[in-house]
């Protein structure tokens, strides 16, 4: 059974790969694993049976929810975006709700924590706005050498949480390619990509670490804040009462699926 939820965690995760505005550490948070996930990858071999089995399911599905999300995706904004975001909304609102029920039982919410928080949420809805006015230029001809900068890049957004990988991916030039490469499994491209993508993965999950080690508290509620701050890329166009109260179950849907997969 744990063998099933961690596998639908990380099918939600390779999800988040994929839709924009999200990133897939957000989900990470989310879930209550994006700590153990930092200490399972960068001790891998100290204790290499446990981490296995923590992260197997976890990453099969994330590859998963990748290559199914990559199109599936597509067709649910198309036919059913309203509750397709709804849902999402949901999933982050009932995380954060948890995570600041933890943070809660083990500091206090002083002034200095609240304003990382604070700035955090100002720096993820900035983001948004960027991303909104972001005119994509679509590079399609480009070397080795800048898909792994691409990929390095990129772990950004994979690895802090509330940093979108798309809008890395979107001022790069390559945000359509990688989505074709990743439809297609062109290794060509995915190949670089995914060498600069572990370096990089490498690199800022030693930082954050050091970050969760020294600072939890202030790296936790900037993680909310980036989190929070993501939401608005998915607010739904609503016209209708039927509308709302669609999107009001769905957000609902996504908030309890969370709790059960927590």
């Amino acid at each position: 059974m744990k063998f099933i939820i961690d596998f639908g965690k990380g099918v939600l995760i390779g999800a988040g790969c994929i839709l924009p505005g999200i990133s897939s550490g957000v989900l990470c948070v989310i879930f209550g694993i994006y700590e153990k996930l930092l200490d399972s990858l960068l001790n891998f071999f100290k204790d290499l049976r446990k981490n296995f089995t923590f992260l197997f399911p976890i990453v099969l599905g994330a590859v998963v929810g990748i290559i199914i999300f990559s199109k599936l995706l597509k067709f649910l904004l198309y036919k059913y975006q309203l509750q397709t975001k709804s849902v999402f909304i949901g999933l982050i609102l009932g995380g954060v709700i948890l995570l600041f029920k933890e943070i809660n039982k083990k500091d206090k919410l002083n002034i200095a924590n609240i304003s990382c928080f604070l700035i955090a949420l100002v720096i993820g809805i900035s983001m948004v706005l960027l991303e909104h006015k972001i005119n994509i230029q679509n590079i399609q001809n480009v070397g080795y050498i800048y898909l792994i900068l691409c990929g390095f890049l990129m772990s950004i957004g994979v690895v802090v949480p509330g940093v979108s990988n798309t809008i890395i991916l979107m001022l790069l030039g390559v945000y359509s390619l990688y989505l074709t490469s990743v439809s297609n499994i062109y290794l060509p491209v995915l190949i670089p990509m995914g060498i600069g993508l572990v370096l990089g993965s490498i690199i800022f999950m030693k930082i954050i670490k050091y970050l969760l080690e020294k600072y939890y508290t202030k790296t936790i509620l900037i993680i909310i804040g980036f989190t929070v701050g993501s939401i608005p890329v998915l607010f739904p166009e609503i016209n209708s009462i039927i509308e709302l109260i669609i999107s009001v179950l769905s957000i609902f849907l996504g908030y309890c699926g969370i709790i059960m997969l927590k």
